[in-house]
């Protein structure tokens, strides 16, 4: 992050650099496609403007990344128990709705792909934490990797608009899921 002191003013532009860059890699589908040229005169900003921000387009992407990266990494929310797990899939969701419509701009691009895959590593990492003592069959794992891949896939086709589920259903049957599968 390029700006250090972020008044709101600089929160206003950062958000409106970030707006409009979902709105390009929509309508874009591959990042590579997006320039730095076309996003200040979407944005009607200019380009130094977008330059005290950000280093370069890929630096946004970054952004989005390390905001939900510190979301599923936040120490508050610290799991022990099943519990825990399943009020960390509600916070996970929440975080999802509360950002429906940048989530659905970024997430029709296919290099959205690797940013969900580093969420749910490290979202993997932290439920598995708590599992992997409890469970005995060398395959509860790999159970476990296809649990996540599922929940990322319906997650995508949500957002992609190719599934007739609501993010609450998908919630729903994701804990329903877990449940089944590891308690």
């Amino acid at each position: 992050m390029k700006v250090q002191c972020l008044n709101s003013s600089a929160l206003k532009t950062r958000n409106l650099i970030k707006k409009t860059f979902a709105e390009l890699i929509h309508e874009k589908k591959v990042l590579s496609k997006v320039s730095v040229s076309e996003l200040v005169r979407r944005a009607s900003i200019t380009r130094s403007t977008f330059y005290t921000h950000y280093d370069n387009i890929y630096q946004v992407v970054e952004e989005y990344k390390m905001q939900t990266i510190e979301l599923l990494c936040n120490e508050e929310l610290k799991l022990y128990s099943i519990e825990d797990i399943l009020h960390y899939f509600d916070t996970i969701f929440a975080c999802l709705k509360e950002n429906e419509e940048t989530y659905h701009l970024l997430l029709t691009s296919n290099d959205s792909l690797l940013f969900l895959d580093s969420l749910k590593k490290i979202a993997g990492e932290k439920i598995w934490d708590v599992l992997k003592d409890t469970l005995n069959d060398p395959l509860d794992q790999l159970s476990f990797a296809l649990f996540m891949d599922g929940i990322i896939v319906q997650i995508i086709n949500y957002y992609r608009g190719e599934s007739k589920f609501t993010l609450d259903q998908i919630l729903t049957q994701t804990k329903k899921c877990f449940c089944k599968l590891f308690t």
